[in-house]
């Protein structure tokens, strides 16, 4: 006689409960970490891809985004080459991407959740760019849209957000969250070494929206949690803009 070795029934279904149980706590954190991943990426492929395309506007057209103080016409279609506006830097210098009215529809998912006052929609032009991302900006035209040398973004911002030199990049388009990137503590207005802005990787805080402000051939980040991104983790002084 030999005794045969099996899993009985019940074992079976206890392991497989358990294997349940398991990957429903694990499989929401992989997508967020996915997604987050994808995200944070895509953003800085995004502020490159802007900054270089100030660089070959000033080249080959003579005037990078301080020099774009032409509102875009109607449809947005200006030419560089007749009009300096933001529209006609990145109609000139960008291949495959178009310029776009933001439809009713496409509305902001903030959920309660702190937003910058430079995340809206009204008086807003989008250009949406080959690899899928959109960069928001005002239509009318810009003023004072220039950094001095030697001088810091942080003395500056507020300079530029009262030029229009600001807007914001959603680097998956129209499509959800449609949530403004934040470090998940409203109540630090300017951050310090002793409470830094820290972007969780989660569905939470790294979302798809990231404020920004431009200058000169530059495109940078104007809240703290879209500088925490860009720099890949490390802590910024430069002040929160609130409501």
């Amino acid at each position: 006689m030999h005794k045969k070795l099996a899993f009985t029934l019940a074992e079976v279904l206890i392991t497989l409960g358990i294997i349940g149980v398991v990957a429903a706590m694990s499989i929401p954190t992989l997508i967020a970490n996915t997604n987050s991943a994808k995200f944070s990426s895509q953003f800085k492929k995004s502020i490159a891809t802007l900054n270089q395309a100030a660089l070959m506007s000033q080249a080959q057209y003579d005037f990078d985004f301080a020099g774009a103080d032409s509102a875009c016409s109607d449809d947005g279609f200006d030419d560089p080459k007749t009009l300096a506006s933001v529209c006609a830097l990145l109609n000139g210098t960008l291949a495959g991407g178009s310029i776009k009215e933001l439809s009713d529809n496409y509305n902001l998912n903030n959920n309660g959740i702190y937003t910058s006052d430079i995340v809206h929609k009204e008086g807003m032009i989008a250009y949406q760019m080959a690899d899928g991302s959109m960069f928001v900006f005002p239509k009318a035209a810009k003023s004072g849209c220039t950094v001095e040398p030697g001088q810091s973004i942080d003395d500056n911002i507020w300079n530029l957000i009262e030029g229009g030199c600001y807007g914001y990049i959603d680097v998956n388009n129209t499509a959800m969250p449609n949530t403004e990137v934040n470090c998940g503590d409203y109540s630090i207005v300017t951050t310090t070494p002793s409470s830094p802005c820290l972007v969780a990787k989660n569905s939470a805080q790294m979302t798809d929206i990231y404020p920004v402000v431009y200058h000169d051939g530059v495109v940078q980040p104007a809240t703290n949690a879209a500088s925490y991104v860009l720099s890949g983790g490390s802590t910024t002084k430069q002040e929160l803009l609130i409501r």
